[in-house]
């Protein structure tokens, strides 16, 4: 099983490439992809589009992890991040891969253990279970490999 998970968002976009082999999890890829803050919404989403694509193209994931839409105040926010996960669904589809959603306080206990983990402990954990996870890189990239995780944990090793 072959992930790419994701933590979606239009201003940064984290991104995880995970393998399942041999009952293991290996971290295949990940990235946190930044959109200029300059650009219209458009031309942001046509960017991680066009970089989810390229992913997709070069690893041929069978399996999308993606986490819900978390409502926060700003419904404009929340508009584009929901744009984004539509984007990246759409194209997953066509890539054939089988598309999985966690929320927030799964994905916590899937990774920790715990579902009102602060995020540090995420990030924690995230290093201990996947050693060649990345040093000092954003949350989001982060938080994809935790998606990532959690879809392994619920679907991975024959579950």
């Amino acid at each position: 099983m072959r992930v790419i998970s994701i933590d979606p968002g239009y201003d940064r976009l984290g991104i995880a490439i995970i393998e399942l082999q041999n009952r293991s999890e290996y971290l295949l890829y990940s990235e946190c992809v930044l959109t200029d803050k300059t650009l219209s919404l458009n031309a942001r989403l046509s960017l991680i589009g066009d970089r989810f694509q390229e992913l997709l193209d070069c690893y041929t994931p069978d399996t999308l992890a993606i986490e819900t839409l978390f409502f926060n105040k700003n419904q404009k926010t929340a508009m584009g991040v929901a744009q984004v996960r539509g984007i990246l669904i759409y194209l997953a589809q066509r890539a054939h891969c089988q598309v999985y959603e966690f929320g927030p306080q799964e994905i916590k206990i899937a990774v920790t253990g715990y579902g009102k983990s602060e995020k540090a402990a995420v990030i924690a954990m995230v290093k201990r279970l996947l050693p060649a996870a990345p040093e000092n890189v954003l949350d989001d990239e982060y938080d994809a490999i935790a998606v990532g995780i959690t879809c392994l944990a619920h679907h991975g090793r024959g579950a």
